[in-house]
């Protein structure tokens, strides 16, 4: 318990500098800041259609090189590491994992929710190199809004399904693998649904907004002030406390769980590995909630807090640093199923030697027998249930 204590201090410690790294970039002055700019009209003789601007400070961050430096190349890494990992990551969870396990079921649905969020990234990466300029359409922009918000929440979700699924097995490692399996199948299905129908007032609303001043067309990066302080308040509130709240403690809960639970059994000579895995996955998932979930949806719930109070935000800095700094969830997710999944190890090293999936099963048999020749049936088959499901 030492190690794991140490483990906490260091990404408390970590998360306060992310905080402080945020709050640093931050502008105390300037009233019509936030995340998103709140826009406002001005008088343009050239053309009948409304013509919008922004503050100077608003525009000193839109054509800064925090938007057109940093986000971008942030945005470039997570591409280049997300895109073929999770690409690698479905084709051995699909093509190579022969046994549906729900670990299994809920890590592969994170690696489709994190590949169809990285495959938008060149339009997201070319918005900001470009000026802050989308040139893509209405519908691009809402639809690239959607799956950034949309992959948040999904990761957060399936995150807590694995981790609850991790204490269950601990709990009731004899329970029948297939109805465990139908289970994650409804509840994986279930989250898609509710994601899809979370993010569907994202689309509602017109997400982008021509700066005559700057002349450029901004992608959620500015909106109506009556917007953010009323509609986009009560949606994203309603987000962080149902979508980020309930499963943070949910996980929390699942995790001093399963830590007391391997504790009470101290005396079994496997516990030892299972203590080693639990700790993993638990450091793992909660340097995904310091660095990527929790100082978004923390400066999300201020920002239009201050907005609906005050009629301002001083966040936008911050908040948009945090939300990039947030889709390194995708680089971090195959981690999570290669330091926590043997099977994931397994195939993926045998994907990589080239060896066919019936040759891998070969040996799989042929190591058990050589390993376990006297045991019985039914003993071994308890064995290896336990084992394949966690």
């Amino acid at each position: 318990m030492g190690r794991l204590n140490r483990a906490w201090l260091h990404f408390l410690v970590l998360g306060g500098a992310l905080g402080v790294a945020c709050a640093t970039v931050t502008h105390p002055i300037s009233r019509s800041q936030g995340r998103s700019f709140i826009r406002h009209r001005v008088n343009a003789t050239n053309t009948s259609k409304e013509a919008y601007g922004v503050d100077e400070f608003a525009a000193k961050i839109l054509t800064g090189k925090l938007t057109m430096v940093f986000l971008p190349l942030v945005y470039i890494v997570v591409f280049i590491i997300g895109l073929p990992s999770n690409a690698m990551a479905l084709w051995v969870f699909f093509l190579r994992t022969t046994k549906k396990h729900p670990a299994v079921i809920y890590m592969a649905n994170l690696a489709l929710a994190d590949l169809l969020f990285v495959i938008w990234f060149p339009l997201k990466i070319a918005y900001h190199i470009n000026g802050n300029n989308w040139i893509y359409g209405e519908a691009l922009c809402k639809v690239l809004v959607g799956f950034f918000y949309g992959n948040m929440y999904c990761s957060i979700l399936f995150m807590t399904c694995l981790s609850v699924q991790r204490y269950w097995v601990i709990v009731n490692p004899i329970l029948h693998s297939r109805k465990k399996s139908e289970i994650a199948l409804v509840v994986s299905l279930a989250i898609w649904v509710l994601i899809l129908l979370g993010t569907i007032p994202l689309y509602l609303v017109d997400q982008t907004v021509h700066i005559s001043t700057l002349n450029i067309t901004t992608c959620h990066d500015v909106l109506p002030q009556a917007l953010l302080a009323h509609d986009m308040y009560n949606y994203f509130l309603s987000l962080v406390i149902g979508v980020f709240l309930f499963p943070a403690i949910l996980t929390a809960v699942a995790y001093i769980l399963m830590i007391k639970t391997l504790n009470a059994s101290i005396t079994d000579v496997n516990i030892g590995k299972k203590r080693k895995r639990a700790i993993r996955l638990i450091i793992i998932v909660l340097s995904m909630y310091l660095i990527c979930f929790l100082p978004s949806n923390i400066l999300l719930l201020v920002h239009y807090s201050q907005i609906k109070n005050h009629g301002f935000s001083d966040t936008y800095a911050s908040y948009i640093t945090a939300l990039c700094l947030s889709s390194l969830n995708s680089c971090i997710d195959p981690f999570i199923y290669y330091f926590v999944s043997k099977d994931f190890r397994d195939n993926l090293k045998n994907a990589l030697l080239c060896r066919s999936v019936r040759t891998t099963k070969r040996m799989q048999v042929s190591l058990s027998s050589n390993r376990y020749p006297r045991k019985s049936p039914s003993y071994s088959s308890s064995s290896n249930t336990t084992k394949s499901t966690y």
